[in-house]
């Protein structure tokens, strides 16, 4: 399939996500509705409110954070050669959390929440890789210090859930890291989607440089990249969309690891093929995933539990079909 042509299944996709819901909207009532937007004709003011105050919103808030997480993961696991290598693994994820939920705590309005989520994420990627510079093997010295600094900002969080207010700030925050589309809005998306081009298209540029560093640090330098500063690039501009993603919805985990092993599955190792494909497999994988915890229960699921519930059996059948071992990297 052509790489144009993938971008038709996440639209169909977000299609079927806009019926979706307490209060069931069909296909054709979507399609009159634009029609009668387009041409200027009264239209269903129930139906406009539900599809462009609620769930458009909440759409294009899934596809920026589906993309950012999925894309992240896959490089992550690409550059370091190691299938459980994602956000969560180098500390970004608990450190945007962190801040986020710093900022909840002060009653920050949304933007200080996202510019600190971002902060601290970066903060604890550069945190992570200051830790392992100067190890032997750089890529097993990421992950370590990646799991210390995790451990680090987790147990910063666990302390602000201490001292937060237990009848206001307390529930907010926990309700928050659970991973939630509930207050997605559009001036959120407005702020930072000019972050998120940037970062995607940086990232673009950098996909020939990410399949040589696939290959591993001996080869990678043979082609005359520099390794090390090239993954410093590479995993700041990965902190960044993962910061970016926890500001808009909290924590949400396993996306990062589940989605770029189903895209290696159909495409193989290269990442010039993973890269488009990941994106597409991440936004139709939480799109599903946001429309059960919207329509399963009378009361909206985390999405976060969802991620968690779907991501783990995902995992561990990979595992036991060992399909990672035979499409995941090169040796």
């Amino acid at each position: 399939m052509k790489t144009s042509l993938y971008f038709i299944i996440p639209f169909a996709f977000a299609l079927f996500s806009l019926c979706v819901g307490s209060y069931e909207i069909s296909l054709l009532q979507i399609l009159d509705l634009f029609w009668a937007r387009i041409n200027q004709r009264d239209y269903d003011i129930v139906v406009n409110g539900l599809i462009f105050e609620f769930r458009l919103v909440r759409i294009l808030s899934v596809v920026l954070v589906a993309s950012a997480l999925a894309l992240s993961g896959a490089v992550f696991q690409s550059i370091f050669r190691n299938p459980l290598a994602d956000p969560y693994t180098f500390g970004v994820s608990n450190g945007a959390g962190f801040g986020a939920g710093l900022a909840i705590v002060f009653s920050f309005d949304f933007i200080l929440v996202q510019m600190s989520a971002l902060f601290f994420g970066i903060l604890a990627a550069l945190l992570t890789f200051a830790l392992a510079f100067f190890s032997r093997n750089l890529s097993m010295g990421l992950i370590l210090a990646g799991m210390l600094i995790s451990a680090f900002f987790s147990s910063l969080l666990a302390l602000i859930k201490f001292l937060a207010d237990p009848f206001e700030k307390l529930p907010e925050l926990i309700y928050w890291l659970l991973g939630s589309f509930v207050s997605a809005n559009y001036e959120k998306i407005f702020y930072i989607l000019p972050i998120y081009i940037v970062t995607f298209i940086l990232l673009y540029f950098y996909r020939y440089k990410i399949n040589a560093l696939s290959m591993g640090d001996i080869q990678a330098k043979a082609f005359g990249i520099n390794v090390k500063r090239d993954k410093l690039i590479v995993i700041l501009l990965c902190t960044i969309l993962s910061a970016l993603a926890v500001s808009i919805c909290g924590i949400v985990g396993w996306v990062g690891i589940v989605v770029p092993h189903m895209a290696r599955i159909l495409v193989g190792s290269d990442f010039r093929k993973i890269f488009p494909l990941s994106i597409v497999i991440g936004i139709c994988y939480v799109l599903m995933i946001d429309d059960l915890c919207r329509s399963i229960s009378a009361f909206e699921i985390p999405i976060g539990v969802m991620t968690g519930l779907v991501g783990i059996p995902l995992f561990f059948y990979f595992l036991y079909q060992k399909r990672f071992e035979n499409h995941a990297f090169r040796t």
